[in-house]
């Protein structure tokens, strides 16, 4: 499974927070030669992944989710097609500070025609909106999975990855 979306959005924090093993996570120190073409949503945001960040889950028996995290930056999207070849699905992260910001991995995951789930990752002062205001703001079809995700809790993230998981297993008995 992919972990997807923009720069500062939570995904190595979502990986580290329910890998059952230590997490391998490329993260490095950003510069300023990138604060020149990288702007996260977070200001004090002083790291950022380099390569991918990678995780385990088991779910059950029966089922154990390796996680993939991309690097957030827009230069990085082209990245994806190698870390997508033999992905399931993904799981994008989309910040309500800056929807904005999600366009992109939205899209390219539309693009590679991966099935995927969105979670709204919730930070403190976030805007509230509506299910039905991320879904238009993110041109959203009625079927894509849409769940509100605090990364840094397990249990909410977990959560957010079963409504993948549901949802891959929906629409592969549809297809089938």
């Amino acid at each position: 499974m992919l972990v997807v979306g923009p720069l500062g959005v939570g995904k190595t924090t979502l990986i580290g927070t329910v890998s059952e093993i230590r997490p391998l996570a490329t993260e490095a120190v950003m510069t300023q030669a990138g604060a020149r073409v990288d702007s996260p949503a977070e200001r004090s945001k002083t790291t950022t992944t380099v390569a991918l960040d990678f995780g385990r889950i088991t779910i059950d028996e029966d089922l154990v989710l390796y996680l993939f995290g991309t690097p957030g930056q827009p230069r990085f999207l082209p990245a994806w097609r190698d870390l997508a070849r033999g992905a399931l699905g993904a799981l994008a992260l989309v910040d309500t500070r800056d929807l904005a910001a999600s366009f992109d991995a939205v899209g390219h995951l539309e693009d590679l025609g991966l099935p995927f789930a969105i979670a709204a990752n919730v930070f403190p002062g976030s805007p509230d909106h509506s299910a039905d205001e991320l879904r238009s703001a993110l041109d959203l079809l009625p079927d894509t999975p849409l769940v509100a995700c605090d990364a840094r809790d397990a249990t909410s993230s977990v959560k957010a990855l079963i409504a993948l998981v549901r949802h891959l297993v929906h629409t592969t008995t549809e297809t089938s």
